[in-house]
């Protein structure tokens, strides 16, 4: 109680006692700091929107840099000053807005230097205009026009004449587009086997072969003969063989039948791996007679087949030079091996190694002794990218581009008598046509 009489009180808060007057000071700063973020986001709005328009007109002018720098407007056309005066009125708006920033910013920062580089190409074409390079630049762009012009019309070019059955030509230069006859006449399931004509200098070319896989991929049980083309076509007309036997109830015999896809018909006879061993068939379509000779050292049962086609591990070709079997051996570590066959006694006359992985390929056909093998670049095309000639034993790269109708070849076989590769496609029937090098005219 003071000297009035009055009395007066007195707390002792301890320290944990809520701060209630920084919190008062909090609510103020964070009251201003609202304001500030609010009018800081309307500047980026105003920025981002000016940003937006810079950058087409950058757009623009890039794009109109780039036809200069083509040649595509002529120097009659080109209006510097007009360009150097908006490029100038960009830098100038650029540098406005890289000042209004306290700090730097990626996107402005971008936009100028483009603008800079754009200013710099501009004052280089004008220099370069005085000397007219862009004139010279036109001449050399009509040119290379022309150059163009004249390399298709030289590939357009007929190929020159060959006679079939000849080898007077320097090998494949181009291949034709694919000819699809039509599908094998058991369907879609059945996407493996062979087909072609007699590839016999001299055969009759109307007899025409098919011989689907069984749907494993694997066995060939049976083929059917064509009397002709269009016989062919219409599934009509055709001489039907099995080659699977059954002397007993549920006893079946398979000696006679394939294995894989690289059949081929040659002189009346069907020649094929047979099944499930490494030796090769001849089956006369006349007599019916089955004979039958081992591939010595030959892998099989698809130990070394194509990339695309399993079971192939023996493939038979042929062409203006007789009968070849195209295989692997352990010795040559599964590289290709081309052999000579004689045709009337399947005796090996002779031998060739390969340094062509035979799994590297998908498939492989003889060409008047060379050997092309074949490989996937897409679902659409296919590469013969491989020779060996056995004529000379040398080996080398190629390219020559083979469009197909379907993803997989699962054979591939050259006919001399007509010049045309005859694919298995997917179970599709489809041919092509070869086209040779011209040798020079002696002079």
């Amino acid at each position: 109680m003071d000297d009035l009489g009055v009395c007066h009180c007195s707390v002792t808060l301890p320290d944990t006692t809520f701060p209630a007057d920084r919190l008062e000071i909090l609510e103020i700063s964070n009251n201003y700091l609202s304001v500030s973020v609010k009018e800081e986001i309307t500047k980026i709005e105003s920025y981002q929107a000016t940003l937006t328009a810079y950058v087409q007109k950058l757009h623009n002018l890039t794009r109109r840099v780039e036809v200069m720098e083509m040649g595509g407007i002529s120097y009659t056309e080109l209006d510097f000053e007009m360009l150097k005066l908006e490029i100038r009125e960009m830098e100038s708006l650029v540098i406005k807005l890289r000042e209004s920033f306290d700090g730097s910013n990626i996107l402005v920062e971008a936009l100028y230097a483009e603008v800079h580089n754009i200013s710099v190409m501009v004052s280089q074409l004008e220099s370069y205009d005085k000397n007219n390079v862009l004139a010279v630049r036109r001449e050399i762009a009509s040119l290379r026009k022309k150059l163009e012009d004249c390399e298709k019309n030289q590939n357009n070019q007929e190929p020159p004449s060959v006679n079939y059955g000849s080898c007077s030509h320097g090998g494949i230069v181009n291949i034709s587009k694919p000819f699809v006859v039509q599908l094998n006449w058991l369907g879609f399931s059945y996407r493996f086997g062979g087909w072609g004509k007699d590839a016999f200098s001299g055969a009759n070319q109307d007899l025409h072969f098919v011989a689907p896989l069984t749907t494993d991929a694997r066995m060939m049980n049976l083929y059917r003969s064509y009397p002709t083309y269009d016989d062919l076509l219409l599934y009509k007309g055709a001489t039907e063989k099995v080659f699977t036997k059954n002397p007993s109830y549920n006893n079946y015999d398979y000696s006679s039948c394939g294995q894989g896809g690289g059949v081929i018909m040659f002189n009346n006879s069907l020649y094929y791996n047979c099944y499930n061993t490494r030796d090769i068939c001849k089956y006369n379509i006349n007599t019916t007679v089955n004979e039958r000779r081992t591939l010595p050292d030959a892998t099989f049962n698809n130990r070394f087949s194509y990339a695309s086609s399993v079971w192939q591990d023996i493939d038979l070709a042929s062409d203006e030079d007789g009968l070849w079997v195209i295989y692997s051996t352990e010795q040559n570590a599964g590289n290709i091996v081309i052999s000579k066959l004689n045709p009337l006694n399947l005796t090996v006359e002779k031998t060739w190694m390969t340094s062509q992985y035979k799994l590297g390929a998908t498939n492989a056909f003889m060409v008047c002794g060379v050997l092309y093998a074949t490989r996937t670049l897409s679902t659409r095309k296919e590469e013969v990218f491989y020779m060996y000639d056995t004529k000379t034993s040398q080996e080398g790269q190629i390219s020559i581009i083979l469009d197909k109708m379907m993803e997989n070849v699962q054979s591939l076989s050259y006919n001399p008598n007509d010049h045309k590769l005859y694919m298995y496609n997917d179970g599709y029937l489809v041919t092509y046509n070869l086209n040779f090098k011209a040798l020079p005219k002696p002079v």
